[in-house]
Protein backbone atom coordinates (compact mmCIF):
# COMPACT_ATOMS: atom_id res chain seq x y z
CA UNK A 1 0.00 0.00 0.00
CA UNK A 2 0.55 3.73 -0.70
CA UNK A 3 0.39 7.55 0.60
CA UNK A 4 0.67 9.04 -3.15
CA UNK A 5 3.24 11.47 -1.25
CA UNK A 6 6.16 11.22 -4.06
CA UNK A 7 9.46 10.69 -2.38
CA UNK A 8 11.56 11.47 -5.10
CA UNK A 9 11.67 11.93 -8.82
CA UNK A 10 13.31 9.15 -10.68
CA UNK A 11 14.88 9.13 -14.58
CA UNK A 12 13.51 6.48 -17.14
CA UNK A 13 16.97 5.02 -18.11
CA UNK A 14 15.98 2.34 -20.34
CA UNK A 15 12.65 0.74 -21.34
CA UNK A 16 12.14 -2.43 -22.94
CA UNK A 17 8.79 -4.50 -24.41
CA UNK A 18 9.09 -6.13 -20.37
CA UNK A 19 11.06 -3.96 -18.12
CA UNK A 20 11.79 -0.28 -17.07
CA UNK A 21 14.91 0.21 -15.22
CA UNK A 22 14.86 3.58 -13.27
CA UNK A 23 17.58 5.70 -12.20
CA UNK A 24 17.05 7.26 -8.53
CA UNK A 25 18.81 7.63 -4.89
CA UNK A 26 16.17 7.98 -2.10
CA UNK A 27 13.53 4.64 -2.66
CA UNK A 28 16.61 2.51 -3.12
CA UNK A 29 17.43 3.16 1.15
CA UNK A 30 16.20 0.22 2.64
CA UNK A 31 14.65 -1.74 -0.89
CA UNK A 32 15.51 -4.88 -1.61
CA UNK A 33 14.44 -7.57 -4.40
CA UNK A 34 11.03 -8.40 -4.41
CA UNK A 35 10.18 -5.13 -2.77
CA UNK A 36 7.35 -2.70 -4.41
CA UNK A 37 8.16 0.72 -5.55
CA UNK A 38 5.44 3.32 -7.11
CA UNK A 39 6.27 4.30 -10.45
CA UNK A 40 3.79 7.33 -11.81
CA UNK A 41 1.54 5.00 -9.57
CA UNK A 42 1.98 1.91 -10.74
CA UNK A 43 2.96 -0.66 -8.22
CA UNK A 44 5.50 -2.72 -9.70
CA UNK A 45 8.30 -4.89 -7.81
CA UNK A 46 11.81 -4.58 -7.69
CA UNK A 47 13.78 -7.47 -9.39
CA UNK A 48 17.16 -5.75 -9.53
CA UNK A 49 19.09 -2.60 -7.93
CA UNK A 50 22.61 -0.98 -8.48
CA UNK A 51 23.93 1.76 -6.80
CA UNK A 52 22.04 4.15 -8.21
CA UNK A 53 19.23 2.39 -10.47
CA UNK A 54 16.40 -0.17 -10.10
CA UNK A 55 14.65 -2.67 -12.33
CA UNK A 56 11.38 -3.71 -12.73
CA UNK A 57 9.80 -6.10 -14.98
CA UNK A 58 6.46 -4.83 -16.66
CA UNK A 59 4.24 -7.03 -18.32
CA UNK A 60 2.50 -6.40 -21.74
CA UNK A 61 -1.14 -5.94 -19.59
CA UNK A 62 0.60 -2.74 -17.52
CA UNK A 63 1.77 -1.05 -20.49
CA UNK A 64 -1.42 -1.68 -22.41
CA UNK A 65 -3.58 -0.28 -19.48
CA UNK A 66 -1.19 2.41 -17.85
CA UNK A 67 0.71 5.57 -18.94
CA UNK A 68 3.89 3.84 -18.79
CA UNK A 69 3.17 3.13 -21.97
CA UNK A 70 3.95 6.58 -23.37
CA UNK A 71 7.80 6.57 -21.42
CA UNK A 72 10.69 6.70 -23.06
CA UNK A 73 14.49 7.03 -21.23
CA UNK A 74 15.02 10.64 -20.03
CA UNK A 75 11.32 10.95 -19.11
CA UNK A 76 10.87 11.93 -15.00
CA UNK A 77 8.75 9.71 -13.33
CA UNK A 78 7.55 9.61 -9.29
CA UNK A 79 8.60 6.73 -7.17
CA UNK A 80 7.65 5.88 -3.48
CA UNK A 81 8.08 2.94 -1.22
CA UNK A 82 5.50 0.91 -0.18
CA UNK A 83 4.12 2.19 2.80
CA UNK A 84 5.87 0.80 6.40
CA UNK A 85 3.55 -0.74 9.39
CA UNK A 86 5.02 2.35 11.31
CA UNK A 87 5.15 4.77 8.50
CA UNK A 88 3.20 8.04 8.84
CA UNK A 89 0.49 7.99 6.30
CA UNK A 90 0.11 11.53 4.61
CA UNK A 91 -2.43 10.96 1.70
CA UNK A 92 -4.75 8.49 1.28
CA UNK A 93 -5.28 5.11 0.64
CA UNK A 94 -3.02 4.01 -2.78
CA UNK A 95 -2.98 0.99 -3.75
CA UNK A 96 -0.92 1.05 -6.79
CA UNK A 97 -3.45 -0.72 -9.43
CA UNK A 98 -4.33 2.00 -11.87
CA UNK A 99 -7.71 2.14 -12.87
CA UNK A 100 -6.81 3.97 -16.39
CA UNK A 101 -5.44 6.88 -17.91
CA UNK A 102 -6.42 10.36 -18.13
CA UNK A 103 -5.74 13.22 -20.72
CA UNK A 104 -4.13 16.46 -19.71
CA UNK A 105 -6.14 19.46 -20.54
CA UNK A 106 -4.18 22.30 -19.46
CA UNK A 107 -1.81 23.30 -16.58
CA UNK A 108 -2.05 26.76 -15.32
CA UNK A 109 0.16 28.88 -12.68
CA UNK A 110 -2.97 30.73 -10.70
CA UNK A 111 -0.87 33.15 -8.18
CA UNK A 112 1.27 31.20 -6.30
CA UNK A 113 -0.16 27.43 -7.40
CA UNK A 114 -0.86 25.52 -10.50
CA UNK A 115 -4.28 24.70 -11.81
CA UNK A 116 -4.23 21.15 -13.50
CA UNK A 117 -7.28 20.09 -15.44
CA UNK A 118 -7.44 16.19 -16.46
CA UNK A 119 -10.17 14.68 -18.43
CA UNK A 120 -11.47 11.13 -17.28
CA UNK A 121 -13.56 8.55 -18.96
CA UNK A 122 -17.09 7.86 -17.66
CA UNK A 123 -15.95 4.51 -15.30
CA UNK A 124 -13.90 7.03 -12.96
CA UNK A 125 -15.69 10.21 -13.04
CA UNK A 126 -18.24 8.71 -11.26
CA UNK A 127 -16.08 8.06 -8.29
CA UNK A 128 -14.45 10.98 -7.96
CA UNK A 129 -16.33 13.84 -5.50
CA UNK A 130 -15.12 17.50 -5.29
CA UNK A 131 -12.91 17.57 -2.78
CA UNK A 132 -11.82 14.39 -2.73
CA UNK A 133 -9.15 12.31 -3.53
CA UNK A 134 -7.63 11.11 -6.48
CA UNK A 135 -4.31 10.08 -7.34
CA UNK A 136 -2.47 11.30 -10.31
CA UNK A 137 1.01 9.87 -11.37
CA UNK A 138 1.45 8.52 -8.00
CA UNK A 139 0.65 11.21 -6.35
CA UNK A 140 -2.47 12.06 -3.89
CA UNK A 141 -4.27 15.04 -4.97
CA UNK A 142 -7.70 17.51 -3.41
CA UNK A 143 -10.08 17.74 -6.46
CA UNK A 144 -11.20 21.28 -6.57
CA UNK A 145 -13.84 21.14 -9.40
CA UNK A 146 -16.05 18.61 -11.68
CA UNK A 147 -16.98 20.31 -14.71
CA UNK A 148 -18.41 17.21 -16.90
CA UNK A 149 -15.80 14.97 -17.18
CA UNK A 150 -13.24 17.35 -16.54
CA UNK A 151 -11.51 17.21 -13.19
CA UNK A 152 -9.49 20.52 -11.91
CA UNK A 153 -6.97 19.93 -8.75
CA UNK A 154 -5.34 23.19 -7.26
CA UNK A 155 -1.96 22.06 -6.76
CA UNK A 156 0.97 23.92 -4.38
CA UNK A 157 4.89 25.01 -5.27
CA UNK A 158 6.75 22.56 -3.46
CA UNK A 159 4.32 19.49 -5.37
CA UNK A 160 4.90 21.28 -8.43
CA UNK A 161 8.57 21.44 -8.03
CA UNK A 162 9.35 17.94 -6.93
CA UNK A 163 6.95 15.95 -8.93
CA UNK A 164 6.77 15.11 -12.45
CA UNK A 165 3.55 17.42 -13.07
CA UNK A 166 6.07 20.13 -13.83
CA UNK A 167 6.94 18.79 -16.91
CA UNK A 168 3.10 18.08 -17.77
CA UNK A 169 1.61 19.80 -21.09
CA UNK A 170 -1.58 19.70 -23.15
CA UNK A 171 -2.17 15.92 -25.00
CA UNK A 172 -0.02 14.19 -22.05
CA UNK A 173 -1.29 11.20 -20.63
CA UNK A 174 -0.87 10.47 -16.61
CA UNK A 175 -1.89 7.49 -14.33
CA UNK A 176 -5.58 8.28 -12.65
CA UNK A 177 -6.26 5.64 -9.09
CA UNK A 178 -9.50 6.24 -7.94
CA UNK A 179 -10.28 6.37 -3.83
CA UNK A 180 -10.44 2.52 -3.04
CA UNK A 181 -13.37 3.75 -0.38
CA UNK A 182 -15.38 4.91 -3.65
CA UNK A 183 -15.09 1.36 -4.72
CA UNK A 184 -16.26 -0.40 -1.48
CA UNK A 185 -18.85 2.07 -1.26
CA UNK A 186 -20.84 1.30 -4.67
CA UNK A 187 -20.10 -2.53 -3.96
CA UNK A 188 -21.74 -2.07 -0.68
CA UNK A 189 -24.44 -0.15 -1.89
CA UNK A 190 -25.31 -2.38 -5.08
CA UNK A 191 -25.98 -4.93 -2.89
CA UNK A 192 -29.64 -5.44 -2.23
CA UNK A 193 -29.55 -7.42 1.09
CA UNK A 194 -27.22 -4.85 2.93
CA UNK A 195 -29.74 -4.09 5.55
CA UNK A 196 -28.17 -1.10 6.32
CA UNK A 197 -30.75 1.64 4.95
CA UNK A 198 -28.26 3.29 3.37
CA UNK A 199 -28.80 3.94 -1.00
CA UNK A 200 -27.72 6.56 -3.34
CA UNK A 201 -30.96 8.34 -2.83
CA UNK A 202 -30.64 8.49 1.12
CA UNK A 203 -26.56 9.88 0.40
CA UNK A 204 -27.82 12.19 -2.02
CA UNK A 205 -30.76 13.60 0.39
CA UNK A 206 -27.94 14.18 3.02
CA UNK A 207 -25.33 15.94 1.08
CA UNK A 208 -23.16 12.94 0.70
CA UNK A 209 -23.07 13.15 -3.56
Amino acid sequence: MFTGISEEKGKIQSIGNDYIIVKCSRVLEGSKTGDSIAVNGVCLTLTESGKDFFRADVSPETFKVTALGCLKAGDSVNLERALPADGRFGGHIVLGHVDGIAKVVSVVKNHEFFDLIIELNPDEIRYIVRKGSITVDGISLTVAEITGERVKMAIIPHTFENTNLSNLKYGDFVNIEVDILAKYVEKFLSTSDNGSGISMDFLERNGFC
